[in-house]
């Protein structure tokens, strides 16, 4: 057991090692930041989905920036795509499950909002159809992948994919990051 803890340990250190030396990944972060604050300065809303671990992470980053993180501060708009049962089984079962967010953007999202799709994968059917309504509405696309960001790396104006194939380890990286740009939103908009 202590063998397996200290392995895992050392692979999510190694991990973030490689993350925080990754030029391309903080600059994104930045831009990533700027962008949602200039929607928030807009009186956009952000909506962000993902499946399974992916779907709480959507959650739980709708929450940091509804409620708070760091600051007391107005709540901010954002929408997690995952947790309306009656829409999505609604849609699942008169559509296909592959629309069940595109949907709820088509319904929902106005031009200059953002949408932030999260798969390890970079290729869950129901984001890339999220990525697509999201474009058609004219709205600003951001991703969280994995190491080659799938069908995502060319969809997304702002993506960054986590140097690994190991899902439990990226999504470890994806909330630390969206913890970072959650507290970077809130300085920028209420400093």
């Amino acid at each position: 057991m202590k063998k397996l803890i200290i392995k895992r340990f050392n692979e999510a250190a190694a991990l973030l090692e490689l993350t925080v030396r990754d030029e391309k990944i903080i600059k994104t972060m930045s831009a990533m930041s700027q962008a949602i604050i200039s929607v928030y300065n807009n009186s956009g809303k952000i909506f962000i989905a993902g499946n399974g671990g992916s779907a709480a992470d959507a959650q739980h980053i709708t929450a940091e920036l509804v409620s708070r993180f760091y600051r007391e501060r107005k709540a901010l708009a954002a929408e997690s795509l995952t947790v309306n049962t009656s829409d999505i089984t609604a849609i699942a079962n008169d559509y296909d499950f592959s629309v069940i967010f595109s949907r709820q953007l088509e319904a929902n999202a106005r031009k200059g909002d953002i949408f932030w799709g999260i798969s390890t994968s970079g290729n869950s059917k129901n984001i890339i159809s999220a990525i697509i309504t999201a474009r058609d509405t004219g709205m600003k696309i951001i991703g969280f992948t994995g190491s080659d960001g799938g069908k995502m790396s060319d969809m997304c104006d702002l993506i960054i994919k986590i140097p690994s194939k190991d899902t439990p380890r990226i999504q470890e990286q994806h909330i630390l990051i969206a913890h970072i740009i959650c507290e970077l939103v809130e300085n920028g908009l209420f400093a």
